[in-house]
């Protein structure tokens, strides 16, 4: 899935799809997913369109870096930072990445197993 109309996390960041939004700024979107795994499952993905984790380069780390930094003000305002989170990112077919736009999942609101797959 390529970027523009025909990724949904770029529809979602742009405004062209629904979603629970629960933090925003220019770079970074964080929103509920709608097949949650966890009481808590937010997904958090830069607003510029970056396939996977492999498509990262070194001009990224600040939006990479933010990422994080956002996943934890969202844990904090979810309550999650006293019991603890998981954050993961799927990088490719084998490890479960569906949509293809780099995206953090952030869950919490239970115990999680380990491992996890």
């Amino acid at each position: 899935m390529g970027a523009g109309s025909d990724c949904v996390f770029c529809r979602i960041a742009s405004g062209a799809a629904a979603a629970e939004i629960v933090r925003q700024d220019e770079d970074i979107v964080a929103f509920r997913d709608i097949n949650p795994k966890a009481p808590t499952h937010i997904l958090l993905i830069p607003r510029r369109h970056l396939p996977s984790v492999n498509d990262v380069e070194p001009g990224d780390a600040e939006v990479v870096g933010k990422l994080f930094l956002v996943a934890k003000a969202v844990a904090v305002a979810e309550g999650l930072d006293r019991r603890g989170y998981r954050l993961v990112v799927n990088t490719g077919a084998d490890a479960g990445q569906s949509v293809h736009h780099l995206h953090m999942h952030l869950l919490g609101g239970r115990s999680l197993r380990w491992p996890p797959g």
